[in-house]
């Protein structure tokens, strides 16, 4: 049994870390009555283990676990997927025709083997083996970041930080004056906000820990997790051909093109941007689909049931939850994947466009473009942020997304700044990771096209293409990884939201936060001890 060092709070001691309440066995120790409770906090009722006292509410209060029989936000599942089998249909009748006019060859390892005029089988499979590395590289650093948390969460803000000054640097010694001036007074901030967010890690560190220790014993939340990182990758690599089969068969000047007069760059601009927003929806789908039925399944149900080991739990609360939030919540999830696709298009856009007027001389078009797309940017981010709470939402009631939303934002106001530091700390770490895994990736594209030769690739024409499209993949696969943990973190902050004193009988380590009070005050009229 882990005991209380009054000694040990938020960083009072260097080198004391959390020493996990989740022990292995068959009857974990985490959540059980007989834990001994620290000095300051009152023991929870005895009666909780059966019933629920006064303090304390019922699993069910507010349909939780138990939604209304009904699908909500239909037009937009509709929607989702019609635009889902027109992309399917596209994707068909490109890459058949690519296929038939000999877009294919090639195959593993080394040779000009394969058409030297355009990708072939060699890219697929590589491909592939850069997906089995992004997953590789995704647990790693998941294992690393659950050994040395606190080290690892310090180190990714320092990153962030310095990721600022530099980006400001490079814009004044490159004398692109709009982004320079940006850039400045966000590293200034960011400096600024160091000591804020440093004095936190302690509280972060431990929450992301413990949540970690939950996922180890409900295995379903990485089999979500990789599910979803499987599907992820799949959906990564056809988009990547359908491109290439797109371009093949409707660029002017191709052979294919010599016989067909709808060939034209208007037709390929717009087929490229239909496929492009097809998956960045479908892909937000997929992630929010996991991210809800983690939280409405294992997350969910420790929180506010107790261990499986209590009895109370629910039977297969994972795959309850993966059946709502895939049928009756299907419309609601793809609701608000729609408004961060469309927000995250609008940014593609003007990223473009402030190249354009930055390469064609016109600094003011370019400062304009640039302002538009922070603005754009930080609002994408907003949402997304907003948004994996109205999904929790969803997935524990079954709500509409309009009526998630505004309990949400009800959510947000009530729990104060602080709870926000420490959401923000935890995805930074996991961020920062699947850009190091999108790295690596890209670096292993490289050597595998350096060692292999293909045919398609004699003069380097491929190598920058394939080596951006491997750094997506691995970003794309370590982001569906980590948002098995960031379900976790946000559906504790729910649960706190409602009930907070739940968690002096899941994990008594969070008793510590009656030290933080900002925390407490304020959570729907709940106040822990």
């Amino acid at each position: 049994m882990a005991q209380w060092n009054a000694s040990n709070q938020w960083g009072a001691q260097p080198g004391h870390t959390y020493s996990p309440v989740y022990q292995p066995g068959p009857t974990p120790q985490y959540g059980q009555p007989g834990y001994p409770f620290p000095p300051t906090s009152v023991p929870p009722p005895a009666e909780y283990g059966g019933g629920y006292g006064a303090d304390h509410k019922s699993p069910f209060e507010g349909d939780r676990f138990k939604p209304k029989k009904r699908v909500n936000d239909i037009f937009f599942l509709i929607f989702f997927i019609l635009q889902f089998a027109g992309f399917v249909v596209l994707s068909a009748f490109a890459i058949s025709q690519w296929v038939k006019s000999g877009g294919l060859g090639g195959g593993v390892g080394g040779g000009n083997t394969g058409s030297a005029v355009t990708l072939n089988y060699h890219t697929v499979y590589l491909l592939l083996f850069v997906t089995a590395a992004a997953l590789l590289f995704s647990t790693v650093y998941l294992l690393l970041t659950r050994a040395f948390t606190r080290m690892i969460m310090h180190i990714t803000l320092i990153l962030s930080i310095a990721l600022n000054i530099g980006i400001c640097i490079y814009y004044w010694i490159t004398r692109y004056w709009s982004g320079a001036i940006i850039f400045t007074i966000i590293a200034l901030i960011s400096v600024l906000a160091y000591f804020g967010y440093r004095s936190r890690i302690p509280l972060a560190s431990l929450l992301l820990q413990i949540v970690m220790d939950v996922a180890k014993h409900h295995k379903s939340v990485y089999v979500v997790a990789f599910l979803a990182l499987l599907l992820q990758g799949a959906l990564s690599v056809w988009y990547t051909f359908t491109l290439i089969a797109i371009y093949s068969r409707w660029t002017p000047g191709n052979p294919s093109c010599e016989t067909d007069s709808s060939c034209s760059s208007g037709r390929v601009a717009g087929l490229v941007f239909y496929a492009t927003f097809s998956f960045l929806w479908t892909s937000q789908v997929i992630g929010n689909v996991a991210l809800a039925t983690m939280a409405g399944g294992p997350f969910g149900s420790w929180y506010y049931f107790g261990p499986r080991e209590q009895g109370q739990m629910p039977k297969h609360p994972t795959w309850s939850a993966f059946i709502r939030a895939s049928t009756l919540s299907l419309g609601s999830i793809a609701f608000g994947s729609l408004i961060v696709t469309i927000l995250e298009l609008l940014r593609i856009l003007l990223s473009i466009a402030r190249n354009s007027a930055n390469a064609e001389g016109h600094p003011i078009e370019a400062c304009l473009a640039l302002c538009a797309e922070c603005f754009i940017g930080c609002i994408e981010a907003l949402v997304r942020y907003f948004n994996r709470y109205a999904y929790i939402e969803i997935a524990l009631y079954g709500k509409p997304y309009l009526k998630a939303a505004k309990d949400t934002w009800d959510l947000l106001v009530d729990r104060g700044i602080d709870a926000l530091v420490n959401d923000s700390l935890v995805g930074m770490t996991l961020t920062w990771g699947a850009y190091c895994v999108g790295l690596l990736c890209s670096l292993f594209a490289y050597i595998y096209l350096r060692s292999t030769h293909p045919a398609y690739n004699v003069d380097g024409q491929y190598t920058a293409p394939v080596i951006l499209f491997a750094f997506l993949i691995g970003l794309q696969c370590s982001l569906t990884l980590s948002s098995a943990i960031e379900a976790g973190v946000s559906t504790i902050f729910v649960g706190l939201g409602e009930d907070p004193q739940v968690l002096a009988l899941r994990a008594p380590e969070f008793l510590l936060l009656q030290h933080i009070p900002k925390l407490f005050k304020g959570f729907r009229g709940s106040e822990v001890g």
